[in-house]
């Protein structure tokens, strides 16, 4: 297809994407047109159970609720579909209950090590700042994006969030963003409304299906991989994951491969700074491994992994791995068979699809934000999500398309890629309507552990103390889910499979 959809929705025009009205859309209407999408059986869908709700299920004017159960069931069904393709039989049933499901759509805020909760990952410098024409949101999880903001502004390392305002209060918000984004490598995004993104190129070029699936090999039929071995009671067991990923989005579908069984290799680099808060929510299921790809022999060992995976996530910059020879061409030239998952900002097309960005700027550049405030109508000029639903909801569809990407595989062979962006998801949710007025805040919030159900925590023992964390919340009949290895300090582990 030509749409944007590449890979997915036999017999649903482009045209009917963009028109089709899903505001009354609940979960499980969701889960049916995406599986659809991605031309998996039909048959499967009657083995969901949803006790799906198209009301409130966080304050908020956006249907958090309906994209957390429906992108979480949408997974557990495609491991379940996986493990009846493996083992015979029917595709077990699936359940994933609303109110876990958006209780792990915030896990990163609620788990504790040895009794104390997570710092926040944010400095002091960032969020949103006033402009001389509107607001500017600054992305400051990083250190160098925290330093380079106020190299450019002229300002000395250690400066004051006010010093930073009274700065960035001379530019106009789009020359800014231009300076420090489009032509710069830090993290910034004007503020706009729904009807300032949507004259946008990028609005356009955002596909209207979240997740792209499409095969990427030069001789697609020649290439056919031998059949997945029986597993056992782990739906993913002996699939090969190899990732390379930081935040929370691409980071989030390794976790939930590993949480349906395979075997996730975690690669850092010992150069790059980490977010320690967010990791240890992150790195649970996974093995961890640090290697320096500008270093020859770290580049090796890595290549190494690449020969003998089936999966190869990346949540770098598009383009970036490129640099060092590991593009989606160059991976299929080393391992034939592998599927290439790759998350970004804004998607594989359009004047954006190289730039660098994360959840709340998507939410700041996109409308979203002032929509939200809004609908909430407490006089403030944006309010940001109740949760960084665009980074969850995206991390369970890319590792819904590797899993449709690993089920197509073994009928077609060849390698195959899977897209998935923040703005693509965001585009989605946004499509599912919102709730008229301030209705959507009038629900309850989680904001800390003692806020969670019992029933959906669990504690393990992880390299850094006793950790008591929200656990995954699909159920798959007769098979086991959730992580078998806890997180432990970066480069624990050696550089090779199980």
């Amino acid at each position: 297809m030509d749409d944007g959809t590449r890979g997915g929705c036999t017999g649903v025009s482009a045209e009917d994407l963009v028109t089709r009205d899903r505001s009354s859309y609940d979960a499980s209407d969701v889960v049916e047109e995406l599986w659809t999408c991605l031309a998996l059986p039909s048959e499967a869908l009657s083995r969901v159970q949803l006790d799906a709700d198209n009301a409130p299920a966080l304050p908020s004017s956006f249907k958090i609720g309906v994209l957390a159960q429906s992108s979480i069931a949408l997974a557990a069904l495609a491991a379940a579909q996986l493990h009846a393709l493996r083992n015979g039989g029917e595709v077990p049933r699936v359940g994933v209950p609303l109110q876990h499901a958006v209780i792990e759509f915030k896990s990163e805020r609620f788990y504790t090590i040895d009794g104390e909760s997570p710092s926040s990952p944010l400095n002091a410098i960032g969020g949103l700042h006033k402009t001389a024409d509107g607001y500017i949101r600054v992305h400051d999880s990083f250190p160098n994006h925290v330093n380079g903001m106020l190299r450019l502004m002229g300002l000395p390392k250690g400066s004051t969030r006010e010093q930073l305002a009274d700065k960035i209060a001379a530019w106009e918000s789009i020359e800014l963003e231009n300076v420090a984004t489009v032509r710069g490598d830090l993290a910034a995004y004007a503020l706009r409304s729904y009807d300032e993104w949507d004259a946008l190129p990028q609005s356009t070029a955002v596909a209207n299906i979240p997740i792209l699936v499409q095969s990427i090999s030069s001789n697609h039929h020649g290439i056919h991989r031998s059949k997945l071995p029986r597993s056992t009671n782990r739906c993913l067991e002996g699939i090969r994951v190899l990732e390379m990923s930081r935040v929370i989005a691409a980071p989030l579908c390794g976790k939930t491969l590993a949480a349906y069984g395979a075997d996730v290799i975690w690669v850092t680099s010992p150069t790059l700074p980490d977010l320690p808060s967010i990791d240890r929510d992150f790195a649970r299921g996974k093995r961890t491994v640090q290697l320096d790809i500008k270093d020859e022999v770290g580049k090796a060992k890595l290549l190494e992994l690449v020969k003998d995976c089936d999966v190869f996530i990346q949540g770098y910059r598009p383009g970036s791995l490129a640099n060092y020879g590991l593009s989606s061409e160059d991976l299929v030239k080393i391992n034939p068979g592998i599927i290439v998952a790759n998350m970004s900002a804004f998607g594989p097309n359009g004047p954006w699809s190289g730039q660098r960005g994360f959840d709340s700027l998507v939410q700041t550049c996109s409308g979203m934000n002032v929509s939200e405030a809004q609908h909430a109508d407490q006089g403030e000029t944006a309010r940001p999500l109740p949760c960084q639903a665009l980074d969850h909801g995206s991390g369970y569809l890319l590792a819904t398309g590797i899993m449709a990407a690993l089920f197509r595989r073994e009928f077609e062979g060849g390698a195959w890629q899977v897209d998935v962006s923040l703005a693509g998801t965001m585009k989605y949710l946004r499509s599912l309507g919102q709730y008229p007025g301030s209705s959507g805040f009038q629900c309850e919030d989680y904001k800390q552990q003692a806020d969670i159900p019992p029933e959906y925590l669990e504690a393990r023992a992880t390299g850094f103390g006793h950790m008591m964390a929200v656990k995954h919340c699909a159920k798959i009949d007769g098979c086991e889910v959730g992580w078998t290895c806890m997180p432990k300090p970066l480069g624990s582990d050696s550089a090779e499979w199980l």
